[in-house]
């Protein structure tokens, strides 16, 4: 009797194209610094192709590379302070516990997608902090979870729906009238958030997003056969809560002791209570005072100043590619608005429109500018005066114009490495890394989308 051959594990079609394009990207696609070098060049050649002078829109990226620094040190604080938080040892138990939930690779993958999708309905920036920290405690606690799949699910949540939950930058600029350029208010007026956010057809749009990204995350898992955990992906894994040496000199007993702690805490508290009563509820999502809640609550939940900064030192390595890049994709934004580059583009999708095509065309257009012009509110700012006044000439509804935008413009972060910094920089990988399994959540994702615009279009 002959003996029987040893079957081979057989992949799904949908993880063998996950695996394909992750081998292909991990082989071919180049560093995320030096993406934002070609992006950086293609804009400027562009710019100048539509008549502008060479020197002159030099200039503008020069000027435009300080425009971003404001926010590349928002960035880099709530990138930090967050990891402090969340290695706290209250919070890092939390994330462990969730961590252990899932029991093999394909349900790790959903688990991990669902968690950062519905935490970036109320942050985008908690999302993408707390996600990438359980991303890889799960992989690192499931047997066959691949790493690469691991840090792609960690991220649909700002690759998404993100702009359709609370932290929309479309949607809290459209609702607060200091926010809206004279531009803008003159065409739409105010819109409240019952009226982008609140709207049913939006809703729908998150929970089709939601429901597709994690279906074709559990069906793109690898078996545990081809899966590639963390140590084949050359990180070493090592438990964020690490326990630190006991003071050794007198000078340091203020440094493990409460006492400062406690009264900074208190200063802070009170400070955001304040602002929350004077400004309403809406104010902590303001990113500046997001921040300032994460660098109190992470202060206080480490307990000793001491243990703080050991945290926020283990968070820094992390941020080096923002630091970097994103100064540069302010160069690009600022040429490409100063040059009139974007002012072209909107009016040439606007004017081919019609009141069923313009929800499709709107959406793609919003979808390829990101590629170009990473940030939601600042893009936004861009477009919607072309926007919103060819939307009010196609007496299509103005809140629903603002939905569009947030259900396509988070789309393009699945392929652009600008948002996968901060978790690229938490997980140890590169964008390459990871853009295969992104790259097959942006192609099932942008044709239901604008189908669901298109559609939902009608019931207005």
């Amino acid at each position: 009797m002959e003996p029987k051959l040893k079957q081979e594990p057989v992949e799904s079609w949908l993880a063998a194209s996950g695996l394909r394009l992750s081998d292909w990207f991990e082989r071919w696609f180049p560093d995320a610094f030096v993406l934002a070098l070609i992006a950086v060049t293609i804009v400027y050649l562009a710019c100048v192709g539509i008549g502008n002078s060479p020197i002159q829109t030099a200039q503008w990226f020069g000027a435009g590379f300080w425009d971003l620094v404001a926010f590349t040190m928002q960035m880099t604080m709530i990138i930090i302070s967050g990891y402090a938080l969340a290695t706290a040892r209250p919070i890092y138990a939390l994330i462990c516990r969730l961590a252990a939930i899932p029991t093999n690779g394909k349900n790790a993958a959903a688990f991990v997608a669902l968690f950062s999708m519905l935490s970036s309905l109320l942050s985008w920036s908690f999302s993408l902090i707390f996600s990438g920290l359980l991303a890889r405690e799960v992989a690192h606690r499931v047997r066959g979870a691949d790493y690469r799949a691991m840090g792609a699910a960690g991220y649909l949540g700002i690759g998404s729906i993100w702009a359709l939950g609370l932290s929309s930058s479309a949607a809290l600029i459209m609702a607060a009238p200091a926010s809206l350029p004279q531009s803008i208010l003159r065409i739409s007026g105010v819109i409240p958030l019952s009226e982008t956010l609140g709207l049913w057809q939006g809703m729908i749009i998150g929970a089709a997003i939601l429901v597709l990204s994690m279906l074709v995350a559990f069906y793109s898992h690898p078996t545990p056969a081809f899966a590639r955990d963390m140590q084949a992906m050359g990180v070493d894994y090592e438990p964020v809560a690490v326990p630190i040496a006991k003071r050794e000199r007198p000078g340091e007993w203020l440094e493990y002791s409460p006492i400062l702690t406690l009264v900074i805490s208190f200063f802070g508290i009170a400070y955001l209570v304040r602002e929350v009563a004077d400004k309403g509820p809406a104010v902590i999502l303001d990113l500046n005072h997001y921040i300032f809640a994460f660098l109190i609550a992470g202060l206080f939940l480490h307990w000793r100043p001491r243990f703080f900064v050991h945290a926020v030192a283990a968070g820094v390595p992390s941020v080096a590619g923002v630091l970097i890049q994103y100064p540069l994709y302010g160069g690009i934004v600022k040429m490409m608005t100063e040059s009139g580059l974007a002012k072209d583009l909107a009016h040439f999708f606007v004017t081919v429109s019609t009141h069923q095509t313009f929800p499709v065309l709107v959406g793609i257009y919003s979808t390829s500018l990101g590629l170009f012009v990473p940030s939601a509110g600042g893009r936004w700012l861009v477009e919607a005066p072309y926007v919103l006044e060819a939307a009010k000439s196609l007496q299509i509804h103005l809140g629903w114009v603002v939905q569009i935008y947030n259900a396509t413009e988070a789309l393009a972060n699945l392929i652009h490495p600008f948002w996968m910094l901060p978790i690229l920089g938490i997980l140890g990988l590169k964008a390459r890394d990871i853009i295969g399994y992104t790259m097959l959540q942006f192609a099932a994702l942008v044709p239901l989308v604008l189908f669901l615009v298109w559609v939902l279009n009608r019931t207005f």
